[in-house]
C-alpha cells in the first residue's frame, strides 16, 4: 500500500505537534496526583486502601464518555471536541486545588477523567484524517511521547512546586496551560480530509458499515483489548504508586523521588519511539503487519513482564531498582501506539473512530482497578518497605505475559479483516 497523493506532510506534522501538546497536558492532569500523594494524603488523612480509591475513580466514567465521544467523533468534526476538552480540563482543574475532603477530591477526579477520556481515541481519528496506514505508527507513538514527556515534566516540577508553594499550587498551573493550549487549537486546529477522500472513491463500492456484534466478539479483536488493558494497568500503577514506591520503598527524598520518577518516564520516550520506527520500516519493507505489529507489541509485554518479576527477585541496590523499572514500564507502552492501527486495519474508516474509543474505554479499566489493586495489597503488607509494591509489580507481569500469549495464538488482522467484511453492509445513505 502507498501513500495516498492527497497526504498535506506539512499540515499532518502541526496537528501531529499541536495534539502531543494536549497529550502532555493530559498525562500532567493524571499524574499531578500520585506526585503529591504524601503531603495530599497527610493533610486528608487518607488511608493507602483510600488513596488508591480516589486514584482509581478517574477511570470510573473514562470508559463511558471515551465509548459516547468516540460515537460522536464519527459524525462530528474532531476539531471540535478536542477544542471542548481542552477548556473543560482547564476548567476542572480549580476544584481540585480547593478540595478539602477525600470525598470532594474523588467527586473532582471522576468528572475530570470523564472529560479526559476520549482525548486519545479521538486524538487518534483526528491523525488517521491526516496520514495513510503506513504512516500511521509513527506520528501516534509521537503524541504518546506527548504523554511521556508530561509525566517526565510533572516529575522535576511538580515536586519543586508543592516543596515551594504546596501542593494545591500545581492544580491551578495546570488550569493555565490548560487555557493556552486551548487557544492555540482554536487558531491553528484544523480537521484531516484524507479518510473522506480514501472512504468511497469514483467507481469503487460505498464504505461499509460492520455489525458491532460481531466486530466485539472477533478473536483479534479481543486480543488487542486484552493488550490495552495490561498496558493501561501498568500506567495506572504509574501515575499512583511509582513515586510513592521510590519515597516510601525505596527511601528517596520527595524530589529524589520525583526525579527518579522523571527518569522512569524518560527511558520510555526511546524505546517506544524506536520500536515504532522499527514497525514502520518492517512494514515499508513488506514485513506482514502480524510480524511488524502483532509480534513486535507481545515480545515487548512478555519482556517488560519478566523485568517486573526480576524487580522482587533480585536485590539490587534502589537506582539500580530504579532502571530495571524504568524499562519494564517502557516495554509495554508499544501497544498504546500500535493497537489503534490494528484496530484500524480491520474496521472501515467510518466506524474507526468509535472502535479506538471502545477500545480505550475497555482497555482503561485496568488504570481503574490497578491503584485499587495495589492499595490493598500495601493495606495488607504494609507501605513502609519495597515487598508490598513489588508483589504488586509482579501481578502486572502476569497480566502482560498472558495477554500477549493469548495474542499470538488469535491476533490475526489480515484474517480478521477479511472475515468480518464478509458479513459487512452498507452504509446507510
Amino acid at each position: 500500500m502507498t501513500a495516498s497523493p492527497d497526504f498535506q506532510a506539512r499540515s499532518a506534522w502541526t496537528m501531529t505537534l499541536l495534539l502531543t501538546g494536549l497529550a502532555l497536558i493530559n498525562f500532567l492532569d493524571k499524574i499531578v496526583l500520585g506526585l503529591v500523594a504524601v503531603p495530599l494524603t497527610a493533610e486528608l488523612h487518607l488511608s493507602p486502601e483510600k488513596f488508591g480509591l480516589v486514584a482509581g475513580s478517574f477511570f470510573w466514567l473514562f470508559s463511558i464518555s471515551t465509548v459516547l465521544v468516540g460515537f460522536l467523533s464519527n459524525r462530528f468534526p474532531t476539531r471540535w471536541l478536542l477544542l471542548a476538552m481542552g477548556l473543560s480540563w482547564a476548567a476542572l482543574q480549580l476544584p481540585q486545588a480547593m478540595a478539602t475532603s477525600a470525598l470532594g477530591l474523588l467527586v473532582c477526579r471522576v468528572i475530570l477523567g470523564a472529560a479526559e477520556g476520549p482525548a486519545f481515541p479521538v486524538s487518534v481519528h483526528a491523525l488517521y484524517k491526516w496520514f495513510p496506514n503506513r504512516k500511521r505508527n509513527l506520528p501516534v507513538a509521537i503524541i504518546n511521547q506527548g504523554a511521556a514527556f508530561g509525566m517526565l515534566l510533572a516529575g522535576l516540577l511538580i515536586p519543586v512546586v508543592t516543596r515551594q508553594w504546596g501542593w494545591r499550587t500545581n492544580f491551578m498551573l495546570l488550569g493555565a496551560i490548560g487555557v493556552m493550549w486551548s487557544v492555540l487549537w482554536a487558531c491553528f486546529g484544523r480537521e484531516g480530509t484524507l479518510g473522506k477522500q480514501q472512504a468511497a472513491p469514483l467507481g469503487q463500492t460505498p464504505t461499509k458499515r460492520l455489525p458491532y456484534r460481531r466486530i466485539l466478539t472477533d478473536r483479534s479483536v479481543l486480543s488487542v483489548f486484552a493488550l490495552g488493558f495490561t498496558a493501561y494497568w501498568t500506567l495506572g500503577l504509574s501515575l499512583t504508586w511509582i513515586p510513592t514506591y521510590f519515597e516510601k520503598g525505596l527511601g528517596f527524598t520527595g524530589v529524589e523521588a520525583g526525579r527518579c520518577f522523571a527518569v522512569v518516564v524518560a527511558t520510555a520516550t526511546p524505546v517506544n519511539v524506536g520500536l515504532s520506527w522499527l514497525s514502520q520500516r518492517m512494514l515499508a519493507h513488506g514485513v506482514s503487519t502480524r510480524r511488524a505489529r502483532v509480534h513486535l507489541i507481545c515480545l515487548s509485554a512478555v519482556t517488560g513482564g519478566l523485568l517486573y518479576v526480576a524487580l522482587m527477585l533480585l536485590h539490587w541496590l534502589p537506582l539500580q531498582k530504579v532502571a530495571l523499572l524504568a524499562m519494564a514500564g517502557a516495554l509495554p507502552t508499544l501497544s498504546f501506539t500500535l493497537a489503534p492501527a490494528l484496530l484500524a486495519e480491520m474496521v472501515p474508516d467510518s466506524q474507526r473512530g468509535s472502535l479506538v474509543a471502545i477500545h480505550t474505554a475497555l482497555a482503561s479499566l485496568g488504570a481503574a482497578f490497578a491503584p485499587i489493586v495495589m492499595g490493598r495489597l500495601l493495606q495488607t503488607y504494609g507501605g513502609d518497605s519495597s515487598h508490598a509494591y513489588e508483589l504488586g509489580f509482579t501481578v502486572s507481569a502476569a497480566l502482560l505475559i498472558a495477554a500477549s500469549l493469548a495474542a499470538l495464538l488469535w491476533l490475526h488482522p489480515d484474517r480478521s479483516h477479511k472475515t468480518l467484511n464478509h458479513f459487512g453492509t452498507q452504509a446507510p445513505a
